[in-house]
């Protein structure tokens, strides 16, 4: 009796976790250095902080609870000891490590501090459609200004930064608002709990998404959602449900210029002290993006918006896609928001205990080139394969051999098929990878001194204007036979 043979493994991906093959990594790798170009020439320069950082410095700023990976993926370092380490986990953003390098390496930076950073985060959240556990960020930030300019320049750039990773103008808008325009409204109302607090910006933060009936729900005792799940409401007091109904009422108007919705802001009821603040940090704000010659169609105010973020204390700014996208079966779809961020003046300050303030903008290039892809923005993304060298004999495998090697000095990207189908197979796996041409050395084309190329992007084209196979046969579309020693020559005409 013999034993079993183990289980095997069932082939899957983890929840929230996408496979990325050739097309989708071209997309996102041209965005990321389109944008940073941008970055660069706005006098930022490249920073990149380890994938994990302890728990404690990356502070608890997504939605709490008692154990410390929630919202992020966490681990204990024994760091080869016995007993158990600190809390480790991989970054949620590209905005917390920063403000642990900020304040580990203050003293020797240039202040103010301009960096930009991209590559992956990880949150431990629920997934779903177009929402995953791992994606990519592009950040900037603006560390050791507390000037509303400081602000504008962090606004103005990211409207350049979208258009460079290909949305033109009229295809994407930043919102902007100030947190402490909620702050006048709470304090007026006497709600002065911070988890309360957060609750109700979180709720707003939906306003976009769920409109005033879903928002009004978050805000009093909670909402059960389609899929019935249930979100626990911050039960605030009648009065302040309604003062914030007519505050995001007043300034909802179609049409209003930056400082127009200032004005109906103002208007709104009594925002307090902080509130005042807030409308003077937005009219600096305002005239700086003029000076820019930032347009009122890039950049409008909108007091809805105040980002989910715990960590937010100023000015808060949210890109929202407005070009026209439909799915995989020609439906409709709406992407929302591409990427946000704002003022965070208190989170250098965990560690080191001194005010610092700092502002960034991020957006997250996955989804962005989703939805570039989702408008019929991808064709320049298709990934063009190699050109490959059809095998047909071992006894001639030097001649293949060498031609790929000239190709290859050539700068010309090629392969040589290594697989052991025949040639009508070997035609197919060239068509799938996409390759300009394949290069066929029968032993009649050796024996001669020849080599027939065929150009498949010119067949492609040819064949569809042929309807008769015959003739198709007898034409070869794109296929030509040339001296050998013309080879390369031959392929970047083809490629080029």
């Amino acid at each position: 009796m013999t034993d079993a043979a183990p289980p095997r493994p069932l082939a899957r991906n983890p929840r929230g976790f996408a496979d990325k093959r050739g097309r989708d990594l071209t997309a996102e790798r041209r965005i990321v250095a389109r944008v940073s170009e941008v970055y660069e020439r706005w006098g930022f320069e490249p920073l990149e902080t380890p994938a994990f950082e302890y728990a404690d410095a990356l502070g608890k700023f997504l939605p709490d609870a008692d154990r410390p990976n929630e919202g992020v993926f966490a681990l204990q370092d024994d760091a080869g000891s016995d007993e158990p380490g600190e809390w480790m986990a991989l970054r949620y953003d590209h905005t917390a490590p920063l403000a642990r390098f900020a304040a580990q390496t203050w003293e020797t930076l240039p202040k103010p501090f301009r960096r930009y950073a991209y590559g992956p985060v990880w949150r431990n959240e629920k997934p779903g459609p177009g929402r995953f556990r791992e994606f990519w960020q592009c950040d900037a930030d603006t560390v050791g200004s507390d000037r509303p300019e400081a602000d504008a320049e962090i606004i103005a750039m990211g409207c350049e930064g979208l258009r460079a990773a290909g949305l033109d103008a009229g295809q994407a808008q930043i919102r902007v608002s100030n947190r402490k325009l909620f702050d006048g409204l709470f304090d007026a109302g006497g709600v002065t709990e911070a988890g309360q607090r957060l609750t109700a910006l979180r709720a707003i933060d939906k306003f976009d998404r769920l409109g005033w009936e879903g928002v009004v729900q978050l805000l009093g005792e909670g909402r059960l959602d389609d899929s019935g799940d249930y979100t626990k409401g911050a039960q605030l007091p009648a009065k302040v449900t309604a003062a914030i109904e007519a505050f995001l009422a007043s300034a909802n108007t179609p049409g209003l210029s930056r400082a127009e919705t200032l004005d109906a802001v103002a208007r709104s009821g009594d925002l307090g002290a902080a509130g005042e603040a807030a409308l003077n940090e937005l009219a600096a704000i305002d005239r700086a993006l003029a000076a820019m010659s930032v347009g009122q169609d890039a950049v409008k105010f909108d007091p809805t918006i105040v980002r989910g973020l715990e960590y937010y204390t100023g000015a808060v700014f949210e890109a929202e896609l407005l070009l026209d996208t439909v799915d995989d079966k020609g439906r409709p779809v709406r992407f929302g928001s591409i990427g946000g961020g704002g003022r965070y003046d208190d989170l250098v300050a965990r560690f080191t205990g001194q005010s610092t303030p700092a502002t960034g903008f991020s957006f997250g290039v996955s989804r962005l080139a989703s939805a570039l892809r989702a408008a019929g923005r991808g064709a320049e993304d298709a990934v063009r394969g190699p050109v490959v060298v059809i095998v047909f004999s071992e006894d001639d495998m030097t001649h293949y051999l060498t031609a790929v090697a000239e190709l290859r000095a050539a700068g010309i990207a090629a392969e040589l098929y290594l697989g052991r189908a025949g040639m009508k197979a070997q035609m197919k796996y060239a068509d799938r990878r996409g390759a300009p041409a394949v290069v066929i050395l029968g032993g009649d084309e050796i024996a001669a001194g020849e080599v027939t190329i065929k150009d498949l992007d010119a067949g492609r084209a040819a064949a569809a204007a042929i309807t008769d196979n015959d003739a198709w046969k007898a034409e070869r579309p794109g296929q030509m036979k040339i001296a050998r020693e013309g080879l390369v020559a031959a392929i970047k005409s083809i490629i080029e």
